[in-house]
């Protein structure tokens, strides 16, 4: 059996910029970007609220799924995170489920 993906995309605020990705360690990935780890998109936007995440059966329906939400026109990407998450809360806890979680190993990112 495969290990599910996350697919998912965070925020700078409301309706602003966005990050669509996808990982094996969504708690692990999300970190990241919420302390700018790596150089990049997330950190010159300051992107680091997780506004919706989906998980995949495998890396090729993730990947196939990531490509498909990066195609979306912003519009549509507001609305599919306005579905599920109306008030655009920052889901980290919802992944942690607890404020202080140890960071996982650097792997699967």
């Amino acid at each position: 059996m495969q290990t599910p993906e996350a697919v998912y995309i965070m925020a700078s605020r409301p309706r602003g910029a966005l990050y669509v990705g996808r990982s094996k360690n969504l708690v692990w990935r999300v970190w990241q970007h919420r302390t700018g780890a790596i150089p990049g998109h997330t950190r010159r936007y300051n992107i680091k609220q997780l506004v919706y995440f989906e998980y995949q059966d495998n890396w090729e329906a993730a990947w196939a799924r990531e490509h498909q939400l990066k195609r979306y026109r912003r519009e549509w990407k507001f609305n599919l995170i306005e579905a599920g998450n109306p008030g655009w809360k920052d889901l980290w806890f919802q992944i942690t489920e607890d404020e202080a979680i140890p960071l996982p190993p650097p792997y699967g990112v």
